[in-house]
């Protein structure tokens, strides 16, 4: 699979149920030996299994939207240890993982697949025009 907005995510984007700027966005590392995420079929962050969730980031920071474009400061996630994980999904989390919507998934990008030391991951995310990702 390449980098892609999850189908659901599209909708609720277009539906306006998912605001980048106004909700608590986060991340999740995803290990695809437990389980693989399906853009088209899954829709919330329960349809990730727990054995498969690496590492998991706080609420991102300094969001903007400029011209579809979405952005946020890097993002560090602290002393991770764990599976190798493949990919990151991008989530609307809401504090319940039924409702919190999966947005965006990565798997093409530099330093994936990665493999957890104990150290900080830094989750830099692209400078150029499409930035974390485009509408």
């Amino acid at each position: 699979m390449s980098n892609s907005l999850f189908d659901g995510g599209r909708e609720a984007f277009l539906g306006g149920d998912a605001d980048w700027d106004a909700n608590t966005i986060k991340l999740v590392c995803v290990d695809h030996a437990d389980d693989t995420p399906n853009v088209t079929t899954d829709d919330n962050l329960d349809d990730i299994l727990a054995a498969a969730r690496v590492a998991t980031s706080g609420a991102f920071t300094s969001k903007t939207k400029t011209a579809g474009v979405a952005d946020a400061a890097d993002v560090v996630l602290t002393t991770v240890t764990g599976d190798q994980f493949e990919s990151i999904v991008i989530y609307k989390d809401t504090g319940t993982e039924s409702t919190s919507l999966l947005l965006v998934f990565i798997d093409t990008a530099t330093g994936l697949p990665c493999t957890p030391n104990g150290a900080n991951i830094t989750v830099a995310w692209d400078s150029g025009a499409n930035k974390i990702f485009r509408l």
